[in-house]
């Protein structure tokens, strides 16, 4: 029996480890999409202990643990931080099958140095090698970010955002890492929300423009825009329940935007065309200024309504949404690409039965522009384990170019989640290894060995101009 989580990891060809070890392990990290929070890179955060860092606000983990029936006091409730970590560690030792088990030991061997295995036994001797080793200077939040060779971090951000911490850290000469504000517009979006209108008088008031119709949104939201540029914005990023298309005209969208902001009720048909137009209206704007545009779908969000109304977001009840046509997701690109107005894009579905699709969609619209102008983004969320990555990367390899894929993102609220990048790495590698090693791929180490680092680094640095 092989040891548990050793340095060939997930490498079973010696091809596979020569392309880990000598071309993945040593590129540095392009963190282009995650949710961690700027103010903490500003100011250095210390923690006082693991449950800290690794616990809160992970509602992978959370997830996980109410599957094994932890009560909600030692998952988001009142209990101590010593008492939620050792349920966590009693629930990790059985998670056979999960990417957790795996993500949360490479956590433990690259930041704390543990090569044991976490469990209900084990949780007092791990609490205080973690709690001792947090009270280093290096483990400080930009510690943790510099250990992990991260080059370049962009977070998520509302328009209305003042991106004070991305200012400061700008002037900051002494943090190598770049931390770049990502646009994340869904709140103007989402009209169909209760709270659209409070959030549009937000907006109206910090780009300086009254608004009083979508014409006058657009110009606020354009002046925004300026302002995220002049902060080193590249990327946009947004949350669909799928990619629309039912285009309306100009005075059709000023009655529904109107309709709203007088109190009335949209229909879902209505919804539909206003944010078809703001997609559309996004879209151009971003193919102008050169920002890339992501688009992540297929998400059910908020299903559990009780638990919602309790912990509100982002606490572990979404679900993968079944409806997202591909079709309408052809027609939105082709009618950018129409007006010549198609930026680069990234594509992700939640629903990993839409991998084919979308890899069928990107070879539409593929153009000199770019290496992979439209990609097929990783496997996200729920799709971001061993299957899932080889599911993606296998359908991308079938039907695209796999070696213009600008590879993994962390999209995580956590700064200990950077190991992510090296399993992603390692299923990379042993997924090229296996091609190789079966006559798959021509034996030539060298040629493969330039794509892995690519996919793991030089592709992404190219694509987003960093």
């Amino acid at each position: 029996m092989k040891k548990f989580m050793d340095k060939d990891f997930l490498l079973s060809t010696e091809t596979a480890a020569t392309l880990f070890h000598d071309y993945a392990a040593k590129q540095p990290i392009i963190d282009y999409h995650c949710h961690i929070n700027p103010r903490e890179i500003a100011e250095n955060r210390k923690f006082d202990n693991i449950t800290q860092v690794w616990l809160g606000g992970d509602h992978y983990k959370w997830r996980l643990m109410r599957s094994a029936g932890v009560d909600e006091k030692y998952i988001t409730g009142d209990a101590s931080d010593r008492e939620k970590f050792q349920k966590w560690a009693e629930v990790l030792s059985k998670a056979v099958g999960n990417p957790l088990l795996h993500w949360s030991h490479l956590e433990l061997q690259r930041y704390f140095g543990y090569d044991g295995v976490l469990n209900g036994n084990t949780a007092e001797e791990v609490w205080q090698l973690c709690n001792k080793k947090l009270a280093e200077p290096g483990m400080s939040v930009r510690g943790l970010i510099r250990q992990s060779g991260v080059e370049v971090i962009c977070t998520t951000d509302d328009p209305i955002d003042s991106l004070e911490w991305h200012k400061m850290l700008a002037k900051d000469k002494s943090f190598e890492t770049k931390v770049y504000p990502a646009w994340r517009p869904d709140k103007a979006m989402n009209i169909e929300k209760p709270d659209f209108a409070d959030y549009i008088a937000k907006l109206s008031e910090v780009s300086g423009v009254k608004i009083a119709s979508f014409a006058d949104l657009k110009k606020a939201l354009s002046a925004r825009m300026d302002f995220f540029g002049e902060m080193n914005c590249r990327v946009s990023d947004h949350a669909l329940e799928y990619v629309y298309f039912s285009p309306a005209s100009d005075s059709e969208i000023e009655d529904i935007f109107a309709k709203k902001m007088n109190g009335g009720d949209v229909t879902a048909d209505e919804v539909t065309r206003y944010k078809t137009m703001f997609m559309l209206f996004c879209g151009k704007e971003y193919s102008r200024r050169g920002w890339v545009m992501q688009l992540h779908y297929g998400t059910k969000r908020d299903n559990n309504t009780l638990q919602y109304k309790k912990l509100g977001p982002d606490t572990g009840y979404d679900c993968i949404n079944n409806y997202a046509p591909s079709s309408l997701t052809a027609d939105f690109l082709n009618a950018l690409e129409c007006e010549k107005a198609l930026p680069k894009t990234i594509i992700y579905s939640l629903n990993p039965h839409d991998n084919q699709a979308i890899d069928t969609i990107l070879g539409c619209f593929q153009s000199s522009e770019a290496v992979s102008k439209i990609q097929h983004g990783s496997a996200w969320w729920f799709n971001d384990h061993k299957t899932g990555m080889r599911e993606q990367l296998i359908s991308l390899g079938n039907l695209g170019y796999l070696a213009g894929f600008v590879g993994m993102l962390t999209d995580s609220r956590s700064f200990l989640s950077y190991p992510r990048h090296e399993y992603f790495r390692r299923i990379l590698c042993g997924f090229f290894g296996e091609l190789a090693e079966n006559g798959e791929y021509p034996d030539d180490i060298e040629t493969l060995g330039g794509i892995v680092s690519d996919i793991s680094y030089g592709n992404a640095k190219r694509y987003f101009n960093f």
